[in-house]
């Protein structure tokens, strides 16, 4: 099976130094890689800027941008059976990019104008076809009924939601505690684990239905 990973945050410049970001460290999208390429599947990860070291048998796309990380998927999605976005692609971007450093001197204030980046699964859910999506739903406080409402703006096959305000399972820790939510109604709460173990089992489900999706296609026959 051929498998599309994203992975990391993204990084929307305000000026040569400085950028928008968020907190993610891509732990989570190089397990599900790891996993995927261990269990013998082609893997394409597209990670944005992080400090990791990728597993060697896989095929890594770097990119910095939220649209950057866009153009990769399209251009990947029409080669890999699934799509897993476990990307924390930045929602907002300065509508406009400073050619020099913004200079401190005599500011008391600063004033950026944000526009919304692409939402890279809304823009590739055209192109989904017999393909299993995958998404995240990093959410604060109970992520379900906002991880709910995405999945099915998306068009998605699953959605995987964790609270990342807990200690033990957001940004840049080592183990998460998720909720898979399936097109089917389906509700799975998972432990705490590493995220290795995590990304082991999720490739695991995307295993099973694309097993299941094969023995539909056999039986039409």
């Amino acid at each position: 099976m051929k498998i599309l990973v994203t992975a990391g945050p993204t990084r929307e410049a305000i000026d040569p130094v400085r950028f928008i970001s968020n907190r993610s460290s891509g732990k989570m999208g190089y397990a599900i890689a790891a996993a995927a390429a261990h269990r013998g599947h082609e893997v394409t990860l597209v990670s944005g800027p992080v400090s990791l070291q990728p597993a060697a048998n896989m095929n890594v796309v770097n990119v910095v941008t939220a649209d950057q990380m866009r153009l990769a998927v399209r251009r990947h999605i029409r080669w890999c059976d699934a799509l897993v976005m476990s990307a924390a692609v930045a929602d907002w971007r300065p509508a406009a990019t400073a050619v020099k450093k913004i200079k401190k001197r005599n500011r008391r204030a600063l004033s950026l104008k944000l526009v919304p980046t692409v939402d890279i699964l809304r823009d590739v859910r055209a192109l989904k076809g017999r393909r299993i999506y995958v998404g995240f739903a990093a959410e604060t406080g109970a992520p379900e009924k906002d991880a709910r409402r995405k999945r099915k703006e998306k068009g998605l096959d699953l959605i995987v939601a964790n609270n990342v305000s807990r200690q033990d399972s957001g940004f840049e820790t080592d183990t998460n505690r998720v909720i898979l939510l399936s097109a089917d109604g389906a509700r799975e709460a998972w432990p705490l684990m590493t995220k290795a173990r995590v990304g082991v089992r999720l490739v695991r489900w995307i295993e099973q239905q694309m097993l299941v999706r094969l023995k539909k296609v056999h039986d039409k026959r």
